[in-house]
């Protein structure tokens, strides 16, 4: 019988997508691993891959429509032994709410977890998954029984695999956590007869949108600032770029002060925590989520175990993060998850700013210019670089004191950067 193609969730967050493009056309044979569209998520633009082999008879959403939910059919496919063609089936229209009703969807649960899927295994029966996601598996030293799928019937797929961690096994459910406020819609806005457009939010605004009054509304922000001098450390990085040069990397402050909040983070681990509900997870390893501003907003690619990599290592990982993030091509793995957060404006002349915590984390670390200022440097005036930085902490979790010292180990760390290369 024909075989229904329909929208997958390439993300936990997903409800909705746009179909970017087809890579395949009516009349096209494909096969299980085949690519077949690039679907933009909430996050990122994605390959989407054939899980079953047949000839594409119908497609059914044409390429560049958004708004298109998860489950709807986009196209058909045809068994490659069967010669009647497939009744016509009608896609499930996006809705397309009118400017001056804005509809504003329901934040996510602070504790993210991916929807319930069907199991990739049933009693007695063979694993379902794709070709290609067995290729990725084997290379990764994955366990595809202990994957949930989130293809067509439970299969697993890529992404699937692609998030996995080396022997992953399917995950306890997490503490259920407190219920998230909804917030009401906003008012319609009036335009006062001044000149205008209106410009659609894309799905990763909305996104941003959702998550920003999320974390505002639930978690209790409180802000500590520290000024921290940065001679030290500008003097260790201009040696050890000296040191690495011909080898094509180049560090950054940047990549200095995320293995900073990293080493931080694991000497003070009251910080390392996420607030769910009636329970702490309380993290044995510093994830370190790297704010990265791209044309379309803002996304926060994660360097994992960041305590425990060198300095040149952060650099060359953030420098193909960074990267792949402004040509929309991160996968889920790469910034889903993370223990805390970083964000630099430094690079843009501010001096100083407060940052919104990016849940289901409990802090974020806001980093401002380093500048040439007055300092008192061994009781005596005199002239250093500093710079300010301001640690957001979701109060429901991290005590002031708690998240004091965790300034003050930073700063530490920073001062007398030898640390970081230890």
């Amino acid at each position: 019988m024909p075989i229904e193609l329909k929208m997958p969730a390439l993300s936990p967050t997903m409800e909705e997508g746009t179909l970017a493009r087809w890579l395949v056309k009516e009349g096209d044979s494909v096969s299980s691993g085949d690519l077949i569209a690039e679907i933009e998520t909430d996050k990122a633009t994605m390959e989407f891959e054939a899980v079953d082999e047949g000839v594409i008879s119908q497609i059914l959403v044409a390429e560049g429509t958004d708004g298109v939910k998860v489950g709807t059919v986009i196209a058909m496919i045809q068994g490659e032994d069967e010669g009647a063609a497939p009744a016509k089936v009608a896609p499930t229209p996006p809705t397309t709410a009118k400017a001056e009703e804005p509809v504003v969807a329901p934040p996510p649960p602070l504790v993210t977890a991916p929807a319930p899927a069907a199991p990739a295994k049933a009693a007695g029966d063979r694993i379902k998954a794709s070709p290609l996601a067995r290729r990725i598996a084997a290379d990764k030293g994955v366990e595809l029984a202990g994957l949930t799928g989130t293809g067509p019937n439970g299969r697993i797929v890529k992404a699937d695999v692609e998030g996995a961690q080396p022997g992953a096994t399917t995950p306890a459910p997490a503490a259920s956590a407190a219920a998230p406020v909804t917030p009401a819609a906003p008012a319609a806005v009036p335009d006062f007869g001044i000149p205008h457009e209106v410009v659609k939010l894309s799905n990763m605004r909305k996104t941003i949108a959702r998550r920003l009054t999320q974390s505002m509304q639930e978690a209790p922000h409180i802000y500590l600032t520290v000024d921290i001098r940065l001679d030290a450390l500008l003097k260790l990085r201009g040696e050890l770029n000296a040191s690495l040069e011909g080898r094509g990397v180049k560090l950054s402050v940047n990549d200095m002060l995320i293995k900073a909040l990293a080493l931080a983070l694991i000497q003070v681990p009251k910080c390392n925590v996420s607030f769910a509900g009636d329970n702490m997870l309380q993290y044995s390893r510093a994830d370190i989520s790297v704010a990265v501003s791209i044309p379309t907003g803002l996304i926060t690619p994660i360097i994992v175990d960041a305590a425990n990599k060198s300095l040149s290592t952060i650099s060359t990982e953030m420098s193909a993060l960074a990267a792949k993030a402004k040509d929309g091509k991160l996968q889920p793995h790469e910034y889903q998850g993370g223990t805390a957060s970083i964000s630099n404006m430094g690079m843009m002349g501010i001096k100083h700013f407060t940052a919104v915590i990016n849940p289901p984390q409990a802090m974020i670390m806001a980093i401002g210019a380093g500048e040439k200022r007055p300092y008192v440097v061994d009781d005596a005036l005199a002239i250093a670089t500093v710079m300010s930085a301001t640690g957001s902490f979701d109060h429901r979790a991290i005590d002031g004191a708690d998240g004091a010292e965790l300034m003050k180990v930073f700063k530490e760390l920073v001062e007398k950067p030898l640390g970081l290369v230890a």
